[in-house]
């Protein structure tokens, strides 16, 4: 297939930031629907943001690569911001790409490229339910078995990058899938992030070619790439913390009551809480592409990012709260969609452990604390 011509990462990320405001516009519609975004999407494929996670041989920007860390981390809270359930499924499609990239080969990540040029996305479902995904030999290849929960983008997501075990190994796969297979979404009744379709899909029998099977055993779970790919999903929540501050500081304008010392406090707490984030996530994106200190200190870092992204999230929800009062509650007040999504997506994974984990690197290093992750 012809490929299309590889796209400077400077230029995505002011792509990335026109074409939130396009999301933004037809975020509460698609929130109402509670479908998936396709409309969302079509605006991504056509600004070149669905391949631009792919190298520039394959027409894209490298938005994965090591250098490209401070461009991707924009361009994730560009999307957050824009819609923050566009947001998570394109983290995950940014997520998988990254992975096919690092542990595939050149032949699959191109035929990964195909597809997504011709239309497709592609996710991570990792999350087991009652019944563990795992692979099994059939004859020259392979099938799955079991099942996948919580996996965002059911029915829509068609190249999905699915972890399943192997024995005592872990691999990843990736099976095709056609819309709206396989997916049950009878169970995604959270009140935010309502168009991420997040469900079970049912992988029993699903038929993995051996051009489908990603990389080693265990690739997957390499650190500190594993749990330090965090710093993009805190990217996208960042996005929509900056979009709570917008919202805020452009009704307390409208309004005329930026002059109120109260609300003048609250706007500096949260200016600050979102730089505070920003600086962090940066960072921490930085810190991960680098490659360059200890697993432990990496995910160290990225664990401390999260809950700074957390708290600055749940200081900002409060101040909008509070300042604006029973508005922020009302639809269609922008304010309470992307609040609902925000406190939503916040709810990450144990995130009582990463601040466990952060804190035992933290007493264990050596290092005074003003080197702890730089050097001297």
């Amino acid at each position: 297939m012809t490929h299309s011509p590889p796209v400077a990462a400077g230029d995505i990320v002011a792509a990335a930031a026109e074409v939130a405001e396009e999301l933004f516009a037809g975020a509460a519609a698609r929130d109402a629907a509670a479908s998936f975004p396709d409309d969302a999407f079509a605006l991504l494929h056509a600004a070149a943001l669905m391949m631009a996670p792919f190298p520039a041989r394959l027409g894209g920007a490298g938005l994965v690569e090591p250098d490209a860390a401070g461009a991707l981390c924009h361009v994730l809270r560009a999307i957050g911001g824009g819609d923050l359930s566009v947001g998570r499924l394109y983290e995950g499609h940014v997520n998988a790409v990254a992975l096919v990239a690092r542990y595939g080969t050149p032949k699959q990540l191109a035929a990964l490229a195909d597809d997504v040029r011709a239309g497709a996305m592609s996710g991570v479902w990792n999350a087991e339910g009652a019944l563990p995904a795992t692979l099994e030999r059939d004859g020259a290849g392979w099938r799955l078995r079991g099942a996948k929960i919580l996996a965002s983008g059911v029915g829509s997501v068609t190249r999905p990058l699915v972890p399943v075990a192997r024995g005592e190994a872990t691999v990843m796969t990736i099976p095709h899938l056609g819309a709206g297979e396989r997916a049950d979404l009878s169970r995604w009744t959270a009140q935010g992030m309502r168009s991420t379709c997040t469900g079970t899909v049912d992988l029993e029998g699903l038929p993995v070619g051996p051009g489908q099977v990603i990389g080693g055993d265990d690739d997957y779970r390499r650190q500190p790439n594993f749990f330090g790919g965090a710093w993009r999903f805190c990217a996208v929540q960042l996005g929509a913390v900056e979009r709570l501050l917008d919202l805020y500081r452009a009704d307390l304008n409208r309004l005329g009551r930026g002059a109120h010392p109260y609300q003048r406090q609250r706007i500096a707490a949260c200016a600050t809480a979102a730089e505070t984030a920003a600086l962090w996530v940066e960072q921490a994106a930085r810190t991960v592409a680098a490659e360059a200190r200890p697993a432990a200190e990496v995910l160290a870092y990225v664990g401390l990012a999260r809950g700074v992204t957390e708290r600055a999230g749940l200081d900002v929800v409060e101040a909008v709260h509070r300042g604006l009062g029973l508005n922020s509650f009302m639809r269609p007040h922008p304010a309470e969609r992307v609040a609902r999504d925000l406190a939503t997506y916040l709810r990450q994974p144990a995130p009582d452990g990463a601040m466990a984990d952060a804190a035992a690197a933290v007493l264990a290093a050596p290092a005074p604390a003003r080197t702890l992750w730089r050097d001297a």
